[in-house]
């Protein structure tokens, strides 16, 4: 079993299952209303020139988020 890191931490074209995310922040009750949620595969598509925000692809749907929030957002390497 792979130990989490954090989607902050995930490089451009990286894919990987959202292993957990804290509750009662505000910003990432949005993410996860938008689909953020344990055990879904995320892809980063891109990041802003200066790192922020970075432009991820969950379930069909590209969301952008700033990187202190995709800090708090760990992950497991996705299975091939």
């Amino acid at each position: 079993m792979h130990r989490p890191s954090t989607l902050a931490q995930l490089p451009v074209g990286g894919t990987a299952l959202i292993h957990s995310m804290p509750t009662g922040r505000v910003g990432l009750t949005r993410l996860r209303e938008l689909g953020l949620t344990p055990g879904v595969k995320v892809e980063v598509i891109r990041r802003a020139p200066l790192g922020e925000p970075l432009q991820v692809c969950v379930r069909g749907s590209q969301i952008a988020m700033r990187s202190h929030e995709a800090a708090h957002i760990l992950v497991t390497p996705a299975e091939a």
